[in-house]
């Protein structure tokens, strides 16, 4: 692909690729699935483009355009900007209870999450649906700011090491992740208010949980300490994430015992 590539040139069945399927020994349906993202390596250069009726601005005339970014150690060059490289991986999921679902799009499994903070150093926990999980992970970003307002990050090629390990009889509503002092969870809906909703109603119940306090009062807390971060508004389920401090809750409150 270069700057002169069209639309309509585009395989769109190559879009969004996953790595994946993986299977993970001793991994049940009711268990947790725990991704530590160790090392992301991406390559020289970095793809982004626009495209009518796509991207937080559907309704704006804009003209199709393919642009390549140069990649140069820890820095995204675009024109005559340098821009930090934060690389992270918008895909990681495993297989959904029922059915398949494209790797475009996200839900309880994960997936197409675009979360920023899926970058090294970061621990996702994923509910098991089924024997083995069935990871999968892909759609690596040199750099992606939350939201991914034009439909697209700085898309590149590259690698990605993972450690997997299970915790047991128990497993999350969402996809949760660990950076830092905080624990995310990363709800989705077929509009930001509903993503927004199922985020908090989950943050809200996991306060409750943690402190033995009723609906109310966790419901005021969550006014106080809960952080509601926009993910992704492009893809056909958008992205909220309930930021919550690890200083009132921990890893345990996020789980439910399913045997």
């Amino acid at each position: 692909m270069d700057e002169t590539t069209t639309l309509e040139s585009i395989d769109w069945s190559r879009v969004n690729p996953a790595t994946g399927p993986l299977y993970v020994e001793g991994a049940k349906p009711g268990d947790t699935l725990v991704v530590e993202i160790e090392d992301i390596k991406v390559f020289d250069r970095a793809v982004i483009v626009v495209a009518p009726g796509f991207g937080a601005l559907p309704d704006k005339k804009i003209r199709p355009t393919v642009k390549i970014l140069k990649v140069a150690g820890r820095k995204v060059v675009f024109n005559d900007l340098e821009i930090e490289a934060r690389p992270m991986v918008g895909v990681v999921g495993v297989a959904p209870e029922d059915g398949d679902l494209p790797t475009g799009t996200s839900g309880y499994h994960g997936g197409n999450m675009d979360v920023a903070l899926l970058t090294v150093g970061s621990r996702v926990y994923l509910p098991v649906f089924v024997e083995g999980a069935l990871l999968a992970l892909g759609d690596v970003h040199v750099v992606q700011s939350d939201g991914e307002i034009c439909v697209a990050a700085a898309e590149a090629s590259g690698e990605v090491r993972v450690k997997l390990s299970l915790i047991k009889g128990k497993r999350p509503k969402y996809p949760v992740v660990e950076v830092g002092d905080r624990y995310s969870i990363v709800a989705f809906g077929k509009d930001l208010d509903e993503a927004a909703y199922r985020a908090s109603e989950e943050a809200v119940s996991v306060l409750m949980n943690a402190l033995g306090t009723s609906f109310e009062e966790a419901y005021m807390l969550a006014s106080l300490v809960v952080d509601l971060r926009i993910n992704q508004v492009v893809d056909p389920m958008k992205g909220v994430r309930a930021e919550v401090p690890k200083t009132y809750v921990k890893l345990e409150h996020f789980l439910h015992y399913t045997t």
